[in-house]
């Protein structure tokens, strides 16, 4: 499963660090947007829009004042679904993508992994 990292970062102490680990491990393909370009165990980390195609699932590590200029993005995008992890939900957001056919969940990506529920 392609699954996109909105907030992923090479910072150890951070959630979306984790997520990404946790995910490769899961076998999943990982990619990743976040403030600086770098390269994390493999996964090229970019900034902006870039192209992207088969994105499955979007995690949001982002609080909802840094997710609106992606708004857009998310939507053609057109992933299955978009994750909002503890203190990312965004209700507008989540409006935005249901009227676009895409589910959201509020939920915790690395309990969804580590439960099975992923």
């Amino acid at each position: 499963m392609n699954v996109l990292i909105m907030g992923a970062t090479s910072r150890t102490d951070r959630y979306a660090y984790l997520a990404l680990k946790k995910l490769q491990a899961h076998q999943h393909t990982v990619f990743g947007i976040g403030l600086k370009e770098e390269t994390v165990d493999g996964v090229e980390i970019k900034k902006g829009t870039p192209p992207l195609t088969g994105i499955d699932t979007i995690t949001l590590y982002l609080n909802p004042t840094n997710q609106k200029p992606y708004y857009d993005y998310f939507v053609q995008l057109k992933p299955r679904r978009v994750i909002f992890n503890p203190g990312t939900e965004n209700p507008e957001l989540e409006k935005l993508l249901q009227a676009n056919n895409i589910a959201t969940e509020e939920a915790c990506t690395l309990v969804m992994l580590g439960s099975g529920q992923f």
